[in-house]
């Protein structure tokens, strides 16, 4: 396929920010990277706040149209727990919502900072009033973890990056598979940081919790290159098969959304837009992002342009490496899931 400049799909809320510390109840240092969903019609945000000792929590906002009137919760909702849970002993961050319909429960997959380093955790809760926690998934170093919704042979299926070690300067997107939510394997690599000049050859990582739709999962996930002592955090596309989602059917080349504007490029971490949460509303797909870890806002996109752009995106290529070490073999290793 002969690459196409689509440019950037999403569109700026032309209000933005829509959430600061101006508007918040009490006094915390910043407010961003929030997951959201849709609960009793109204659009809810699990906002990442982060304290005065440079440590976060959770806080709902709540509006009834999604842009304006958010009703913010006058304390924080769900604050860490160290006593009981000591991998949050430096906070709680970055959350991602996914309901359940086998459990009738929103799981929240979130990053714990532990003494170790930051990991996935998960809780469940029917109200995001109270919380059961289910407690860590995986061990330091790993982070932006999302739970999909539904079971694949039996087996829950979790999203996660693990940081990149001494042997590796990537950073790749994971999948594991669990039969209780606790206790997870059958790990493997879903998507590879691409080498070189690329938008997201230095690491890359799930934003918001992937969507089903007809045609296979739609996620987003960031991509940062690292070419100068700057850096740069821009948004990707990718679809994965509905019945096994270790497999990539589609990956967009270009970036579809990056850092332009001065409440994005300006700000705690420069140059991030960092979307934890996204909506279906009627026909258009809304992205509720960090900007700059320092406030929310709002961008959009129909739902039919997202999804033609994604038809026209090439199939997923594994890298040189991959396909190098199984040449000579059969095909890939029998899949353990299906075991």
């Amino acid at each position: 396929m002969t690459w196409k400049n689509h440019g950037e799909l999403f569109v700026r809320y032309k209000r933005n920010p829509i959430l600061t510390m101006g508007d918040w109840p009490y006094k915390a240092n910043s407010v961003f990277n929030p997951a959201a969903a849709i609960v009793d019609g109204k659009t809810l945000l699990l906002v990442r706040v982060e304290d005065h000792r440079g440590f976060s929590h959770f806080t709902v906002a709540r509006s009834n149209n999604g842009i304006d009137g958010w009703e913010i919760d006058t304390e924080p909702t769900f604050t860490p727990d160290p006593v009981n849970y000591p991998e949050e002993i430096y906070g709680i961050e970055d959350p991602r919502i996914t309901y359940i319909d086998e459990l009738e429960k929103w799981a929240v997959a979130y990053t714990a900072f532990s003494d170790s380093g930051p990991l996935p955790a998960l809780a469940l809760t029917e109200d995001f009033r109270k919380f059961d926690r289910v407690g860590p998934a995986l061990p330091p170093d790993n982070k932006d973890a999302a739970i999909f919704p539904a079971r694949f042979n039996g087996k829950w299926a979790l999203i996660h990056r693990p940081a990149p070690t001494v042997h590796s300067k990537k950073a790749n997107i994971w999948i594991s598979f669990s039969t209780d939510m606790k206790s997870w394997g059958w790990h493997e690599v879903l998507l590879y940081a691409r080498e070189g000049g690329w938008w997201d050859a230095h690491k890359i990582g799930l934003s918001p919790q992937p969507i089903r739709t007809p045609e296979g999962w739609l996620i987003m996930y960031h991509g940062v290159r690292q070419t100068t002592p700057k850096i740069s955090y821009r948004l990707g596309l990718a679809l994965l098969d509905l019945k096994d989602p270790t497999k990539v059917l589609r990956r967009s080349e270009g970036w579809v959304f990056g850092p332009h504007e001065t409440y994005e490029r300006s700000g705690d971490v420069n140059d991030v837009v960092f979307p934890c949460g996204w909506v279906v509303v009627n026909d258009e797909i809304r992205i509720y992002y960090g900007g700059a870890d320092t406030s929310v806002s709002l961008a959009s996109a129909k739902m039919d342009d997202i999804m033609r752009y994604i038809r026209e995106c090439p199939e997923e290529q594994c890298p040189d490496e991959y396909c190098r070490f199984f040449e000579g073999h059969k095909g890939r290793p029998a899949d353990p899931k299906k075991g």
